[in-house]
């Protein structure tokens, strides 16, 4: 996710200041990984340098002076196109468990073990996903939908590989 741009489609319902960036941006994505305040102020310092944005207030106070950001018109036309593209699709075609897999099977260990394990972490979570979309709103809900999906394909891949570990084992052993 690109967080700049992601910035800049919060500024166009209005002006804000970064403390209420942070807020908007993990309330509606940050569920799990919450933007740190340093990753907000160091991007709104790069999209005000690039033109994004600008400084459309300041209040001082007794702390650091609380700048408040609003878009301008080529943010505006950045996130325009941000949202027209489509986003490449992500197919991990050589993910970290398919290298334990081999290395497993290399090194004379139980590959079987290994996916047992896997799987069992696999539901663990599908459980947890499931749990939070039952008491979640419609945006975690939708959140905990995609996570359940990719881990069904990924316990799909894991029942397939285990079916086919003998085959592959003939094939990467030397």
């Amino acid at each position: 996710m690109s967080i700049g741009l992601t910035l800049l489609g919060l500024l166009e319902s209005g002006p804000r200041h970064g403390y209420d960036l942070k807020r908007a941006f993990d309330e509606r994505f940050g569920q799990n990984r919450p933007l740190h305040y340093g990753q907000v102020y160091s991007t709104m310092s790069r999209l005000l340098k690039n033109g994004l944005v600008e400084v459309d207030g300041i209040e001082h106070g007794s702390g650091p002076d609380r700048k408040r950001y609003a878009i301008t018109e080529a943010g505006v036309t950045d996130v325009a196109q941000w949202l027209s593209q489509p986003e490449a699709p992500e197919p991990y075609l050589q993910s970290t468990l398919y290298t334990k897999v081999v290395l497993a099977l290399l090194t004379g260990r139980d590959a079987n073990d290994l996916l047992d394990v896997q799987r069992s972490e696999h539901l663990r979570l599908m459980r947890d996903l499931t749990q939070q979309k039952r008491t979640g709103e419609l945006a975690d809900q939708l959140i905990c939908d995609h996570a359940l999906f990719h881990l069904e394909a990924d316990l799909r891949w894991l029942e397939l590989t285990a079916a086919r570990l003998g085959q592959l084992a003939k094939e990467v052993r030397p």
